[in-house]
């Protein structure tokens, strides 16, 4: 008997590393560039499984048990992941179905996203045919409907606009598919990871112009009644609510529909530290638990009979947690409130059960639950955020021991133990007869709330440094507002506004306000810090160093930490050497975007395309990438007019105030009222740390002369006297044939394609002349233009020239000091979910 409870704290101890040791399994299968045959992860399933009736053997030796437990943790981790990879990766859309039109059958499966340029939605499949041939799909697939404006599909202005899409319909649609594919880019986002997670499998739009087959809608089912009422609620808003900026918010936090807020709202959002809470996070259903839990707490103490049958402790923990549930799935039953609801139930169930486990292997167990439900939540942000700042106000002493804290990232603290206090009594019941002592306790509680957040920035700020290589200063000020704001007072108005719709203008007003006061701090000057993003071991020791100075120890321990913050606050992204230059050639779709760097100096070669009116690719790579290189941009070339190549300027400039703008686009350009623009002319040159910078086209007099706007592309051309780059934007053959007769200085170490491979480019002299080592092809997978065409590859291939294509190399780097390698993102960081066209093509 006297050696229970040691026995009892050992196996605690052992089950924490257990549990760490599953969770690095996990981390480890997620590191594979490829998935491994399934009869490897079955064999390492099965070892897993005999180590662990190896580990019920081994009776009372100790060291041997924790070591068979650590083995057997680790690699059921490992191959547990890895079958399920494979089996949801065995449900992939095939090769040769890509680009076909197929008539697929299925029922709406989500509340339909609408943009100005049509909707998106999810189907699920239950039949699809290409002519008679029955086709396999992916059981879900991710859907867009195009009308009424120009949205890059062939014929879009001839599409059929867009019906009303209702989840749970049965429709019938002419679709054209492919593979998930998105932009790959240092420090950017991975859309096919997103996708992965999400389940979908296949992307693709409805096929609806004159010549298709009109989609039909075939019948209502009773299928996805929740997204049904989602929908219909989300629309009940915007027709409440005539301010739309101030709707989307309203019915984002709601109904999750992050897509209804504006993008200039999401910037300030981000700016000042609040985006956490301006969609349905952790917070939120924290604080959502909470509440379900003393409302069902006090209700169940009003009778003798159910607190005999049932503790009202108990009651009010398993009611929280399945009403907590509920708002998450109402709420889209996005990723973070899923994590959030299955670390209140573990917790929950671990405080039913009478265990109060020390807060490392509570942590831990937590951290490990999420993990076997959603491996892939180990490669997001947000999934780092929000334990590190758990284990945080665990370990600074905010929450005693055994009890959960918040699980958004942020400050607020669950009190789901609260619910559970001794003797069946919520603590404020307990204080109902003394005001003042329930304004001591307000009182406590705001001061503990400031404590938590203030501990929360300090620690976390490294990880979102690492994370996002920025970070708001005026966070702290803006969420002592923001959080108490949006939690008790918006959040809640906005929730009632489903039974009374006069309280959604009660919210939006609350919204405007809070708006107001977060736009005056993101409008400082100091609001927000950009730095380089650092190596992942400078991250770690700066979180270390944060959460050491956070902690509560002898001040001399704490400033221990400073030492380790340092390399993570001085750190400098690699600049190439004096008389040397690199070029980096974004991944961002159909249209051209190079950042050119030398060692003291940058230079943005065009900005990539629009997207839509909310998107483009300045803001989703350009800036991101600029933000995370810690670049301060010299000077802007915009080589012409062209959408695909100014689309994202607007961002790129706004900045970058300090950067000058050379370009051909002509005087009455909207670009001209953002930075006036000097025209590029052939002769213009600079040089910037040795490095040259010559602009061979167009000539003066073109500007005079009525011409094509490819006619008018700036050719850059950058040398150091040893390698040389050209950056020939959309010039056609007669210019390069020009180029050519007038004997300019052509002949380049790496050239990107003109035009992005177009038959009217890339002519067999002008080749001749350029003699490149490396050609660098930007277009977007799949294009409608056909780029970079059949012809022109083989024009390049026949001299001998490398071609780099971005859909399969992703963001293509070169080098002045290695000029003789082209390195490729997508293959430098590839993950078995993302789209790997060498695999395709050999299995073609």
């Amino acid at each position: 008997m006297p050696n229970r409870p040691e026995s009892s704290a050992s196996l605690v101890r052992h089950g924490f590393f257990g549990l760490l040791f599953f969770v690095l399994g996990t981390a480890a299968q997620l590191q594979q560039a490829r998935l491994s045959a399934v009869w490897v992860y079955g064999a390492l399933l099965t070892f897993s499984l005999c180590v662990a009736a190896l580990l019920a053997l081994l009776g009372k030796r100790r060291g041997v048990q924790l070591i068979a437990l650590l083995l057997f943790s680790g690699v059921f981790g490992y191959a547990a992941t890895g079958l399920r990879a494979s089996h949801f990766q065995a449900q992939s859309l095939k090769a040769n179905w890509q680009g076909q039109d197929i008539l697929v059958t299925g029922v709406v499966a989500a509340m339909v996203q609408r943009n100005e340029s049509g909707v998106r939605f999810r189907l699920d499949v239950e039949s699809a045919l290409d002519g008679k041939v029955q086709v396999q799909l992916p059981p879900t697939i991710y859907l867009s409907w195009y009308g009424g404006v120009a949205t890059g599909i062939a014929g879009a202005d001839l599409q059929r606009q867009p019906m009303d899409l209702i989840a749970g319909e049965r429709w019938q649609f002419l679709a054209r598919l492919k593979v998930p594919h998105g932009a790959s880019n240092p420090h950017g986002f991975d859309f096919e990871l997103w996708l992965w997670e999400q389940g979908l499998q296949a992307t693709g739009y409805v096929r609806a112009g004159p010549k298709d087959s009109p989609p039909q809608r075939l019948a209502q089912t009773w299928a996805h009644p929740v997204e049904r009422l989602r929908q219909q609620v989300r629309d009940a808003i915007f027709e409440r609510v005539a301010d739309r900026k101030l709707a989307g918010v309203v019915a984002a936090l709601v109904v999750g529909d992050q897509s209804a807020i504006d993008r200039a709202d999401w910037d300030i959002f981000r700016a000042t530290g609040v985006a956490h809470l301006m969609s349905i996070s952790g917070l939120h259903v924290t604080m959502f638990a909470w509440l379900a839990a003393a409302l069902v707490g006090w209700l169940w103490r009003r009778s003798v009979r159910l607190c005999l049958a049932c503790p009202a402790p108990t009651m009010a923990v398993a009611g929280g947690v399945l009403l907590a549930f509920a708002y998450s799935v109402f709420s889209g039953g996005g990723l973070p409130a899923q994590r959030t609801v299955l670390m209140l139930a573990t917790v929950g169930l671990l405080r039913i059960s009478g265990k109060r486990w020390p807060w490392p292997q509570t942590w831990m167990l937590a951290c490990a639950v999420v993990v076997l439900f959603d491996p892939w939540a180990l490669m997001q942000a947000g999934f780092w955020l929000s334990f590190v700042a758990v284990g945080i106000l665990f370990a600074t002493g905010s929450e005693s021991a055994g009890e959960t804290p918040a699980v958004s990232g942020s400050t607020a603290k669950p009190p789901l133990a609260d619910a559970t206090a001794t003797n069946g009594a919520h603590p404020i019941n307990r204080s109902m007869h003394s005001p003042q002592r329930l304004l001591t306790l307000a009182a406590a509680s705001v001061a503990a709330l400031f404590r938590e957040q203030w501990l929360i920035t300090l620690a976390l700020t490294p990880l979102t440094l690492l994370l996002f290589g920025q970070v708001s200063v005026v966070g702290l000020l803006a969420n002592a507002v923001a959080i108490p704001w949006v939690t008790l007072v918006i959040t809640p108005l906005a929730l009632l506004g489903t039974v009374a719709a006069p309280f959604w203008d009660i919210s939006a007003w609350a919204v405007k306000g809070l708006s107001g006061y977060l736009q005056g701090l993101a409008s400082l000057p100091f609001a927000t810090i950009s730095m380089a993003q650092a190596p992942l071991w400078a991250g770690i020791a700066g979180l270390t160093g944060g959460i050491l100075i956070a902690m509560r120890l002898p001040w001399f321990v704490r400033l221990q930490g400073l030492p380790l913050i340092l390399p993570l606050l001085l750190w400098q992204a690699p600049r190439p050497e004096l008389g040397h230059f690199d070029l980096l050639a974004a991944d961002i779709g159909q249209g051209n975007a190079v950042i050119v760097r030398t060692a003291n100096h940058a230079l943005v070669y065009d900005a990539g395309p629009r997207f839509s009116l909310e998107s483009d690719a300045g803001h989703r790579v350009v800036v991101p990438l600029l933000r995370a290189l810690d670049l301060q941009i010299d000077t802007v070339v915009l080589s012409h007019r062209d959408a695909d190549h100014t689309g994202g300027a607007q961002a790129v400039l706004a900045m970058q105030p300090q950067a000058q703008l050379l370009s051909s686009i002509e005087d009455g350009h909207v670009l001209q009222i953002t930075r006036k623009a000097t025209r590029c002319v052939a002769g213009q040159h600079w040089q910037w740390d040795g490095v040259d910078f010559a602009v061979l086209q167009p000539d003066a007099i073109d500007y005079e002369q009525p011409n094509r706007t490819n006619a008018m592309s700036c050719l850059l051309r950058i040398s150091n006297g040893r390698q040389v780059a050209l950056l020939a934007g959309d010039i056609e053959q007669a210019q390069e044939a020009r180029l050519v007769a007038s004997g300019a200085p052509l002949k380049a170490d790496v050239l990107l394609v003109p035009h992005h491979g177009s038959k009217t480019s890339s002519s067999a002299g002008f080749l001749d002349a350029v003699q490149p080592r490396h050609a660098l092809v930007q277009a977007g997978y799949r294009n409608r233009f056909g780029h970079p065409a059949q012809v022109v590859t083989d024009r390049y291939r026949q001299r001998g020239i490398a071609i780099f294509e971005s859909p399969q190399c992703g963001a293509m780097t070169w080098t002045s000091t290695e000029p003789g390698a082209v390195r490729c993102q997508r293959h430098e960081a590839q993950r078995y979910w993302n789209h790997d066209l060498r695999v395709n093509a050999s299995a073609q």
